[in-house]
């Protein structure tokens, strides 16, 4: 299977083509340019250099979230885009925090991916790494750093933390050689990690009409609304 993805969840644009396993190119910028402007001339730059056309993907794959509202938006768009008239063509949504921990997936061990949400409350997602395999043991959610503390300290064994509140979690285990940081260059969105993703669990693959976003916390217009109605 040859799948593009696209991750616009953050501040890093990100794109990859992969086939049959295999990392035939990537490209991840950042830039202060909206992601609209930026994504879609990095996908056909990225076809192009590898000398393949759309019609050569099987499926199209993006971050859905947590992440960045509009950026998720824009990712989530781009692949609909793509798919429109092109009955088939596939789609697919990966969780944010599961991409991370594709990042890591040479690590031995427990893998908690955590992103700042507000105050001390991270998105959060655990999963098991073992020969390069990576099982969820925990649904994407949002929790208290202390609970994520509890968490972490309960399941024991060796832990890599990523995200970008991966150091404050950190500060919480000093004398803990066990719980450990990923490298800077590991932790940036990267959207090879997507098409890892689908490639080991093909459920993930959807039709477009399917295909969403998950925010795990209300958007500003549905708490805008929410306020006029308990006004």
């Amino acid at each position: 299977m040859t799948i593009l993805s696209i991750d616009t969840s953050g501040k890093t644009a990100s794109v990859a083509l992969s086939e049959n396993g295999l990392l035939l190119g990537e490209t991840s910028i950042v830039t202060r340019l909206t992601h609209s402007q930026v994504i879609l001339p990095m996908v056909q730059r990225l076809l192009s250099d590898c000398e393949k056309d759309i019609a050569d993907v099987d499926c199209v794959a993006a971050a859905n979230g947590p992440g960045s509202y509009t950026g998720l938006r824009i990712g989530i768009g781009a692949v609909k885009g793509m798919c429109l008239g092109n009955s088939r063509l596939k789609c697919a949504g990966v969780s944010t925090l599961s991409a991370l921990a594709y990042n890591v997936s040479f690590f031995e061990g427990f893998i908690y991916t955590v992103m700042k949400a507000r105050n001390t409350i991270c998105y959060f997602a655990a999963f098991e790494a073992k020969g390069g395999v990576i099982t969820r043991t925990h649904d994407d959610c949002l929790m208290e750093s202390a609970g994520i503390a509890e968490l972490i300290k309960s399941q024991g064994g060796r832990a890599m933390l990523i995200g970008d509140y991966a150091e404050d979690i950190k500060a919480l285990f000093t004398d803990d050689d066990n719980v450990l940081t990923a490298p800077a260059a590991h932790s940036i969105a990267r959207a090879s990690s997507i098409c890892e993703a689908v490639e080991n669990d093909e459920t993930l693959i959807t039709d477009p009409a399917s295909l969403g976003v998950s925010y795990l916390q209300p958007t500003k217009a549905q708490k805008d609304r929410a306020h006029e109605n308990n006004a």
